[in-house]
C-alpha cells in the first residue's frame, strides 16, 4: 500500500475530512466514525491511501495520524484484517489450535467478527481502539449501541457454555493497559463488566502500524474496575 504524506485541515462530518496534499486541498474518506479529537488536530501530519473513485465521492482514505514520534492507524477495518492474519498464522496464543475460521458469524441478533472451530465453537468480536490517555487504552471514544449489543450477545453465549471473547486491538504502541471509557458510554462499560462476570474473555493487544498493517501485537493488562 503506497501512502501519501499530507496535513490535516478539518473534519467535515463523521466520514469526510479535508487534508492538504502538497499544497492542494483534498477531500478524503475517514474510515472511522469515532470522535478522534486528540488525534485529528489542524496541522497534524497524516497519511493518505489513494483509492479508485469508482462509486466513491473521494479518491483518498485518511488512514493514519502522527502523534509525537509514532503513527496511529485510524482505519477501523484494519484490526479485523490483521486479526484474520494472526489467527491463520496462530500468532495469538489465546486462539491457537482452531482448524476453521469463519468471518461475520451470525449469533442471535448480532453479526460477530469471527467464529473459530475445532470441536468447540469460539465466537470472537474485534474492537478497534485508538484513544490512549496516560498510558491507558480507552474504548469507546464515542457512544456505541452496537458495541453494547455485541457484549450482550457474547454474554448470552458464555452463559450457555460457549467460548466467547472480545479482543481490543490498540492501533498504537504506547498503551500499557486497557480499560473501558465509562465517561463516554456507561452502558458499554456496564455491559463489558457483565460479560466478564459471565465468563466472556476480555483481551487487549497493543500494536504498531508499519504503513501497511498492524504488527508486533503485545498483550496488555485489562482493568475493569469502576472509578
Amino acid at each position: 500500500m503506497s501512502l501519501i504524506d499530507a496535513v490535516f485541515e478539518e473534519r467535515l462530518n463523521r466520514f469526510l475530512v479535508r487534508a492538504n496534499r502538497g499544497g492542494q486541498a483534498t477531500l478524503c474518506h475517514l474510515p472511522n466514525p469515532g470522535r478522534l479529537r486528540e488525534l485529528l488536530q489542524p496541522g497534524a501530519s497524516v497519511l493518505l491511501h489513494r483509492r479508485p473513485r469508482l462509486h466513491r465521492k473521494t479518491g483518498y482514505d485518511l488512514v493514519a495520524v502522527r502523534k509525537g514520534e509514532m503513527w496511529v492507524s485510524i482505519d477501523t477495518g484494519l484490526p479485523n484484517r490483521a486479526v484474520r492474519g494472526w489467527l491463520a498464522a496462530e500468532t495469538l496464543p489465546e486462539f491457537r489450535g482452531y482448524s476453521h475460521i469463519s468471518s461475520e458469524a451470525i449469533l442471535g441478533e448480532s453479526r460477530l467478527d469471527f467464529l473459530l472451530q475445532n470441536g468447540r465453537d469460539c465466537y470472537l468480536e474485534v474492537k478497534s481502539c485508538t484513544l490512549v490517555e496516560d498510558g491507558d487504552a480507552r474504548f469507546p471514544d464515542a457512544p456505541t449501541t452496537r458495541g453494547t449489543r455485541h457484549m450482550k450477545t457474547l454474554t448470552e453465549a458464555a452463559g450457555k457454555g460457549v467460548r466467547a471473547c472480545v479482543l481490543f486491538v490498540v492501533q498504537r504502541p504506547d498503551a500499557k493497559r486497557f480499560r473501558p471509557r465509562d465517561e463516554t458510554d456507561p452502558d458499554f462499560g456496564k455491559a463489558l463488566r457483565a460479560a466478564y462476570a459471565k465468563g466472556v474473555e476480555i483481551i487487549a493487544y497493543r500494536t504498531t502500524f508499519d504503513g501497511v498493517t498492524l504488527v508486533d501485537p503485545q498483550r496488555i493488562q485489562t482493568d475493569l474496575r469502576t472509578r
